[in-house]
């Protein structure tokens, strides 16, 4: 691409509205449809907040504010050069329900969305009133599979480390982004790969992390998850994130996710003292959001409904 994108590629026209709202600091994009109960949509690596496009209009139509938002550093929302941390992240979110006029919200993540959502119901468990959690362990049980599943997890985990490298985030962008069309390849189901929707979904995702800063601010994630272990503030946020979650959780999961293994989620609901309901889901991989999306659908508004 011979000039960067500008962040206006991300604003989608569909049944919803486009706004930008400040919270904690920094102003980000939310995308809105519905009136009633929130519900906050968190998208993960390496994708923005286009993810949830088959969730929004349904879960509104059923009775629902929905507000689908770009993480900090990603697609129209600011990119600051820190605050990737899992304690200013999280504070994010919090700061997003607020801004938003609500007390409270059911969240959505997906992948580091669930990781944000897993910190936010511990950190801020007033504010969380439901929690679906699609493909995402909880922080302090994928920290145990990295150490323990060799073989596993740790294999699974490679880039991960390959993050880790100074200015990778030009490996990322290099070549109209086609690392990132590599990891889709390897991350999602077989079925989903062989439609017509996949190619332009990850087009879409490959064009948004060319956005000036956006690979770079997306490596900060990962950079401060391993970084932190020899660090002070990392032995804090893993002793706070022993607290027990008192919000009703669900959990779903790709049988075929390569990339944060079924066995590596299976046991997050440990940390859960409400209700907790953990699911596989056959032929999907990573991203169950896209690839099986009116079932998600469904159970997404189960789980809402669910008293």
């Amino acid at each position: 691409m011979a000039n960067p994108p500008d962040d206006v590629i991300v604003l989608h026209e569909g049944p919803w509205s486009h706004r930008f709202v400040s919270a904690n600091g920094s102003r980000f994009h939310v995308v809105e449809a519905g009136s009633g109960p929130l519900i906050l949509l968190l998208h993960g690596f390496p994708e923005y907040w286009w993810t949830w496009r088959h969730q929004i209009e349904p879960l509104a139509e059923a009775g629902y504010r929905v507000a689908a938002v770009d993480l900090r550093g990603y697609g129209a929302s600011d990119k600051p050069p820190r605050g990737y941390d899992g304690f200013t992240t999280a504070s994010d979110v919090s700061g997003l329900i607020r801004a938003l006029g609500e007390r409270d919200a059911m969240l959505v993540g997906h992948d580091w969305g669930g990781a944000l959502a897993w910190a936010t119901a511990t950190f801020h468990p007033r504010q969380v009133r439901r929690m679906a959690i699609l493909s995402s362990p909880h922080p302090l049980r994928l920290r145990a599979a990295i150490a323990s599943d060799p073989r596993g997890q740790l294999a699974a985990s490679r880039t991960l480390f390959a993050f880790q490298t100074p200015r990778y985030e030009h490996r990322v962008t290099a070549n109209d982004a086609t690392y990132v069309g590599n990891l889709f390849e390897k991350w999602s189901g077989g079925r989903w790969r062989t439609t017509d929707e996949y190619a332009e979904y990850v087009q879409a995702c490959r064009t948004a992390i060319q956005i000036p800063q956006a690979a770079f601010c997306a490596m900060e994630y990962y950079r401060w998850s391993l970084r932190s272990l020899s660090r002070p503030t990392g032995w804090r946020y893993a002793k706070l994130m022993q607290a027990p979650i008192a919000a009703p959780t669900l959990q779903l999961h790709g049988a075929d996710d390569a990339y944060l293994l079924p066995r590596t989620a299976q046991g997050s609901g440990r940390y859960v003292t409400a209700g907790y309901e953990w699911q596989v889901l056959d032929g999907v991989g990573h991203f169950p959001q896209a690839e099986q999306p009116e079932f998600v659908t469904g159970e997404l508004l189960r789980w809402a409904k669910a008293s």
